[in-house]
């Protein structure tokens, strides 16, 4: 199991003490979210400058730590949009996803989550059928820049509580399929699949072909192994599977603090991995 961890629960902290506090804690991998690369939310991070961007990575490797790629590709924008039924607001949103494309591969990333529920939710009288139909014509427009960096983009399935528009992996993986590329595949995030009618263990064997990459968290906002899941039968689901992705801790409530939840969640990783072993 490879373990990586999303570095805005760090704040504010330099990626120097982020990388050296992931690193020492035993994570292999930083997934990163676009907006921590500027002072300001306002500002463009595809826009980073080149030495920037250079010493991000060489941080990274003296680490030994593997810069995984972005999630929450479309936090803190304005004006982009997945699914608006406005033509220009979508072509926005393709020029933006490319250029993330493009700063992605220069951080030294092949990976992309596309969560950002805010920017994907369906507006009032648009139906889940143009939804879709949106949202693919702006993948598909983000595809040539995937295949030339040789990166993934993995759609991410959310539940009720964030949104109306791809709810499952059922429907993402018909969002995937409609695409049709290869660069597109599949998100998986626990606290999300939590709220699908289907035990977690059989959504993951069940779309194991199109299963990319993997969030490991808790309904209750928190790390792995901080609420009341169970990730034995998860990471058994992931072994059988012969998952050999990235497992990468994302949480939504800091207030127990970056040493408490990123030190639990990987502790607990391991120990459960250690069980799967042992059986």
């Amino acid at each position: 199991m490879k373990y990586a961890i999303c570095n805005e629960m760090y704040g504010d902290l330099p990626f120097a003490e982020v990388f050296a506090h992931a690193a020492q804690l035993g994570y292999q991998g930083i997934e990163i979210a676009p907006f921590t690369l500027v002072a300001d939310p306002t500002q463009d991070p595809t826009a980073v400058d080149g030495k920037t961007i250079e010493q991000i990575r060489d941080l990274a490797q003296q680490h030994q730590l593997e810069i995984v790629g972005l999630h929450w590709l479309l936090a803190k924008t304005n004006e982009l949009h997945l699914t608006t039924a406005d033509d220009a607001t979508r072509r926005r949103t393709a020029d933006y996803l490319i250029r993330l494309v493009e700063l992605c591969s220069r951080l030294g990333g092949s990976l992309m989550v596309f969560g950002s529920p805010q920017q994907r939710n369906l507006e009032a009288g648009l139906s889940a059928e143009q939804g879709m139909a949106n949202a693919c014509e702006v993948f598909q427009a983000v595809v040539p820049a995937l295949e030339q960096h040789q990166v993934t983009l993995a759609l991410e399935p959310l539940g009720p509580k964030e949104g109306n528009f791809l709810l499952t992996a059922d429907d993402t993986v018909e969002l995937i399929q409609r695409i049709g590329s290869p660069s597109v595949a599949l998100h998986l995030d626990v606290k999300a699949m939590s709220s699908e009618s289907m035990p977690i263990p059989e959504i993951i064997k069940k779309h194991h072909d199109n299963l990319h990459h993997f969030h490991a968290n808790d309904p209750n906002l928190l790390g792995p192994g901080m609420g009341d899941v169970d990730f034995l039968p998860i990471f058994k689901a992931l072994a059988d599977v012969d998952y050999k992705g990235w497992v990468s801790v994302e949480v939504f409530d800091f207030s127990p603090g970056v040493d408490r939840l990123a030190q639990d969640s990987i502790q607990y990783m391991k120990s459960v991995t250690d069980q799967l072993t042992d059986t």
